[in-house]
């Protein structure tokens, strides 16, 4: 495996957004949150300097969300929905270019980081679509005397607080939600990725949307705890880690400010003796290691009758062999970085802990940039950490089962209720069994890439409220009813 030093190097200097914190249509350069110096993840060596958002630049952006507000609620609804097309056309059009940014921010392969533009153009694109058809009801209440009806109307000023291994998908996701229903919004990008968020607020303008209707600032803790705690800010949006997600629940409190929580997961991928073996046995060696791990809707935990343990575990550990290892830049690659130095250690150290048997990884691999070999540890107890703390990496926990109800229990047994995945060829079993789970998202057979048009949302400790489809638009709207006596007096 080589990696390309001087190849990523040029292409930082050709591709990445001068970063900086837009508030209004301004771009300021420096921020009172000082300056963070980004890594690239696959060589380790310093990139970009990042100016930091504080809580000066929190409110300003906040001011400047509050005053876009009464004129982006009361615009034609279809001329939102066409702002909304248009950034998402922009998006589509740089695609090449903002995968190679996802890639360079957090090391994500090019392969998977080029798909994610089109991604967020989708969920622009879908509420677009339903920008014009936010509508209200009336309500059947003594029609002779009465008339009694409902307004939908947007919040005013949303956070959007995402992760860094969202990217630009995220932002369309949260974000063309949020837009589309008459709301502002002020998105705080993390530091380990500043860079997508930086380009969508550069498209966003670009697109024709009114200063301050979209605000980008890329901060730390210092802004985020600045921009949730905030009285200007009528809800948030969030995804992240269950820590964080406790001050923010915490912060908004103070004001009762609206949440909603796109946590982490330890999904349990449970295979039965009558799915079939190959597919099964493919899909829980490589699903799991997408992005190396870096995903909260991976299926962390195999979940296998032990009837079929060996041949199982055999398929998913060849499965991984064959993964291609290397340089992000390079389309072959299946399997890069994780996002840091510290993430690495984190995952090495929980994996170090288990007491199961470690059968592949379970180690750096040596490389300049922060690589951790993919890793299954066999036998893990259910109630061990490895089985019921997120890892966030390229880890994969093996448990067994002898029936169905030990499966189900075992697959609930965290407390997390992201997604859950089953492999059957029995369609009785396949409906019952999801059914049974304790999880927002369920995947038969397969993992597929949910439409925009589906919600998506966990249980438990994996939050609450939903993104995507309808549900999502749901989330930024709240409903006025209004009751008018036929007889005035």
């Amino acid at each position: 495996m080589v990696v390309d030093l001087d190849r990523h190097e040029q292409l930082a200097a050709e591709v990445l957004p001068q970063t900086g914190l837009l508030v209004g249509d301004a771009w300021l350069r420096a921020g009172s949150g000082g300056e963070y110096q980004h890594v690239d993840a696959a060589t380790g060596r310093p990139q970009a300097t990042v100016p930091l958002a504080g809580a000066a630049e929190v409110d300003a952006a906040v001011a400047a969300a509050r005053d876009a507000f009464p004129a982006w609620r009361g615009l034609r609804p279809d001329l939102r929905r066409n702002a909304l097309l248009r950034l998402a056309e922009l998006i589509r059009s740089r695609a090449s270019t903002i995968g190679q940014v996802l890639t360079l921010e957090c090391g994500s392969p090019i392969l998977g980081a080029t798909a994610l533009p089109a991604r967020a153009a989708d969920y622009l694109e879908y509420y677009a679509g339903l920008a014009d058809k936010i509508e209200g009801s009336v309500i059947p209440i003594f029609p002779e005397r009465a008339f009694d009806y409902t307004l939908p109307e947007p919040y005013g000023v949303v956070a959007v607080v995402s992760t860094w291994n969202g990217g630009i998908s995220a932002l369309g996701r949260k974000a063309g939600a949020a837009l589309a229903a008459g709301n502002t919004v002020v998105v705080k990008a993390m530091e380990l990725a500043p860079f997508s968020a930086v380009i969508f607020g550069e498209l966003a303008l670009e697109a024709g949307f009114p200063p301050g209707v979209v605000n980008v600032l890329p901060g730390g803790v210092e802004a985020g705890r600045a921009l949730v705690a905030h009285p200007g800010v009528d809800k948030i949006s969030f995804t992240g880690g269950i820590e964080a997600a406790r001050q923010i629940l915490v912060a908004a409190a103070q004001h009762i400010t609206p949440v909603v929580l796109e946590l982490g997961g330890k999904s349990g991928n449970i295979v039965f003796p009558d799915a079939d073996l190959d597919a099964a046995g493919a899909f829980a060696g490589v699903a799991c290691m997408r992005n190396s791990g870096q995903g909260c809707v991976m299926p962390t935990r195999l979940i296998v009758h032990s009837s079929i343990h060996d041949q199982i575990v055999s398929r998913a550990l060849a499965g991984i062999a064959a993964m291609p290892i290397g340089d992000p830049l390079d389309p072959a690659t299946a399997f890069g970085p994780v996002v840091s130095a510290r993430h690495a250690d984190r995952i090495l150290a929980m994996v170090s802990a288990a007491d199961g048997e470690i059968l592949t990884g379970g180690h750096r691999l040596d490389e300049p940039g922060f690589y951790v070999a993919p890793t299954v540890v066999d036998r893990i107890a259910a109630d061990a950490p490895l089985a019921q703390e997120e890892v966030f990496g390229p880890v994969l926990a093996v448990l067994t089962f002898d029936d169905e109800d030990e499966a189900i229990a075992l697959a609930n047994a965290t407390p997390y209720g992201l997604a859950g995945y089953v492999h059957t060829t029995d369609l009785s079993r396949a409906h019952r069994v999801a059914a049974a789970l304790d999880a927002g998202y369920v995947s038969l057979n397969g993992f597929a890439a949910l439409p925009a048009a589906a919600p998506f949302g966990g249980y438990g400790r994996s939050g609450f409220g939903k993104e995507g489809g309808r549900e999502g638009l749901a989330e930024f709207v709240r409903t006025k009813n209004v009751y008018l006596p036929l007889e005035l007096r």
